[in-house]
């Protein structure tokens, strides 16, 4: 990416009731370094300040309650003890002048009973194809409960405290996590939503439990303090929509008229017509994730060229992933053209501790040549 101060990704964008001060945005990434009990840690604060040149950052996934807990390790925000801990984040993250978000994601099916303590929840009584992680290494996955119509009604009542929350503990919003094979995208997936209720079968069910909790949500906190993730078409997690093409035109269109602060593509492609249709539909702010390839490096720029072309074919923000977790200050080294820090072994994403987390270099710490 060439040095363009004057590019369109720095200039300043309005999000709910905030004014970004650029278009890069840091995408929520699962980092595995909370307590065990789901508080956030002193070294998460460490972390998320040193990003907070980030125009916005949205915090990793974050359990509404504790049946939706997915690993060990990931935070929570529905015990005072979440609260007090986030709130330390967010305060560090001001104090470095920066603005967050919070992903609210239940694991639905995506849990294990040695990670939760319960027997995981989801639409249908379809077990994760494949083992899932636990503190004692990985292990087949349980066949979920189906939720009761009680059940459901009982998770938007938890969305919608656990929003209350994150407002509590000094977040500006909240994301709700309706992709990437968790809970609210299992209902919308045809293999993983086999009910035969107003929650499943056509589309209109099926977008049904997201569209209930995003308007819960926006109802307790406003719906400028509301985004919503999508990933059209992604089968992590072994979900397949079967309906992708009509399934997210509906979902986008009874979303569309309720004021929220963004929505949130995953793996977006302006080449795509769905990627098209979404943005004309989609009357608000837009925020695009590129698809860089998991498990492989990162292209020079940091996905830089990958941002501008998506912000040419109409998105508005930017959020990048791993480029932020090597590069803390990434939103100056993509300014001015310097290199950029490449991204560790993956296994220390997720092993705790600073190493791979916090030891990033800033472009401030590396020695000049004399």
């Amino acid at each position: 990416m060439t040095n363009a101060a004057d590019s369109a990704l720095f200039q300043p964008v309005p999000l709910g009731s905030l004014v970004l001060p650029h278009r890069l945005a840091m995408a929520p990434m699962t980092r595995n370094r909370a307590a065990a009990d789901g508080t956030p840690s002193p070294l998460m604060a460490t972390y998320y300040a040193q990003r907070a040149s980030s125009g916005l950052i949205i915090a990793e996934a974050t359990t509404p309650n504790r049946v939706g807990q997915t690993y060990a390790n990931i935070p929570g925000i529905y015990t005072d003890a979440h609260i007090a801990g986030w709130r330390a984040v967010t305060d560090a993250v001001s104090a470095a002048g920066g603005r967050m978000f919070l992903q609210l994601q239940h694991g639905g099916r995506v849990g294990h009973p040695d990670n939760s303590g319960l027997t995981p929840m989801a639409p249908s009584s379809i077990p994760l194809p494949e083992p899932i992680h636990t503190p004692s290494g990985a292990q087949d996955a349980v066949v979920p409960l189906e939720m009761s119509t009680a059940d459901i009604q009982a998770t938007v009542a938890d969305f919608v405290s656990a929003a209350r929350n994150a407002i509590a503990a000094g977040f500006a919003g909240v994301e709700v996590h309706s992709a990437n094979g968790y809970l609210l995208h299992q209902f919308l997936a045809q293999n993983t939503n086999r009910r035969t209720d107003s929650y499943g079968g056509s589309v209109t069910n099926r977008i049904r439990f997201t569209v209930e909790v995003v308007e819960a949500v926006a109802d307790a906190i406003g719906a400028e303090r509301v985004g919503v993730r999508i990933s059209p078409a992604v089968t992590v997690n072994g979900v397949d929509e079967g309906d992708t093409e009509e399934i997210y035109p509906a979902l986008v269109s009874a979303l569309a008229d309720r004021g929220l602060a963004y929505l949130h593509y995953v793996f977006a492609d302006p080449d795509q017509p769905l990627f098209r249709r979404i943005r004309a539909l989609w009357p608000g702010v837009l925020i695009a994730n590129p698809k860089l390839g998991w498990g492989v490096p990162l292209p020079e720029d940091g996905g830089g060229r990958a941002a501008q072309r998506l912000l040419a074919g109409g998105a508005d923000v930017i959020a990048l992933g791993r480029s932020f977790l090597a590069n803390p200050d990434l939103v100056e080294r993509l300014r001015t053209g310097a290199p950029l820090n490449p991204v560790r072994e993956a296994h220390l994403m997720y092993v705790g501790g600073a190493e791979g987390y916090t030891d990033y270099p800033t472009l401030a710490a590396v020695p000049t040549a004399v």
